[in-house]
């Protein structure tokens, strides 16, 4: 009879317990695509009962069960077959571990603490965490399209950005002189993955090259947190290299008409021969 009425009493103890802490704690945990992810359940075990003794399980929003622990061994009969193979519980620190993050993982978990008793299972602990995840988008590069004609002063960009998650804010150009500096906002054209879920992103932009000096343009991805930044691409210097091309091809045009055949044949016989001399015609 006092065995009856110990069990009875650790019971309602366990079930006061119940009532205080279940759905009392959340908190939200942040993990990067491909690599591994914390679910935690911040259950104290204050009466240190065994794990003998317990039975602790996770489950997502679609009630799907990620992971058990049935009295002190893994029970991967309940597990989904998603999360089969992916996961590992830290018994130190009460924390599950997802491996091989996916986008489509982020979302609302749950981890359940119950007292394995005499009558069934006695509830003891309930937490719920959100988790987000993020891919680092790659950095932003600049690249001239091929259609851009010489003599015409207008010069087309493109820059792009891939892999990353959650969709980007904002993307656009910066333009710096010596004394201003111009932001060129332009549509963002995005693509989603059908399978890993991450965006890729880029940005279009024709304009004429302007005349002051040391100009260079810069492209900028605007994420939720942080900006990425290209690498500068400087104008300027291709400016002086079109028109030192432009320069040469009009020296070429000048002195062509002005050689017959035969002086050009000694002026290279006289140039293979190294006499650097100035040829009379």
């Amino acid at each position: 009879m006092g065995t009856c009425d110990s069990t009875m009493g650790l019971s309602n103890t366990l079930l006061v317990m119940a009532l205080l802490l279940s759905g009392a704690a959340s908190m939200k945990s942040q993990a990067y695509f491909n690599e591994t992810g914390e679910l935690p359940c911040h259950f104290t075990n204050s009466q240190n009962i065994s794990l003998d003794e317990l039975v602790v399980f996770w489950q997502d929003q679609n009630k799907l069960v990620l992971y058990e622990l049935f009295r002190g061994k893994e029970n991967p009969q309940n597990v989904h077959p998603k999360y089969k193979g992916r996961t590992s519980f830290d018994k130190d620190n009460w924390t599950l571990k997802l491996h091989n993050i996916q986008i489509k993982d982020k979302g609302s978990y749950q981890c359940f603490v119950h007292f394995k008793g005499p009558k069934g299972l006695v509830p003891m602990y309930h937490m719920s965490s959100d988790l987000s995840v993020l891919a680092n988008f790659s950095q932003p590069e600049i690249m001239v399209t091929s259609n851009r004609t010489e003599n015409s002063g207008i010069i087309n960009l493109t820059c792009s950005s891939v892999q990353g998650y959650p969709e980007p804010k904002e993307m656009y150009f910066k333009l710096k002189t010596e004394n201003s500096t111009t932001k060129y906002d332009t549509a963002m054209k995005k693509s989603q993955n059908n399978v890993t879920e991450l965006y890729s992103v880029s940005i279009s932009l024709s304009f004429s090259v302007p005349e002051a000096s040391n100009v260079s343009i810069t492209c900028v991805l605007q994420l939720e947190s942080m900006e990425l930044h290209s690498l500068p691409y400087n104008i300027e210097t291709n400016k002086v290299e079109r028109k030192e091309s432009e320069q040469n091809k009009k020296r070429v045009q000048y002195h062509v008409p002005e050689r017959s055949d035969e002086a050009q044949c000694v002026n290279i016989s006289e140039t293979t021969s190294g006499d650097k001399s100035t040829t009379h015609f």
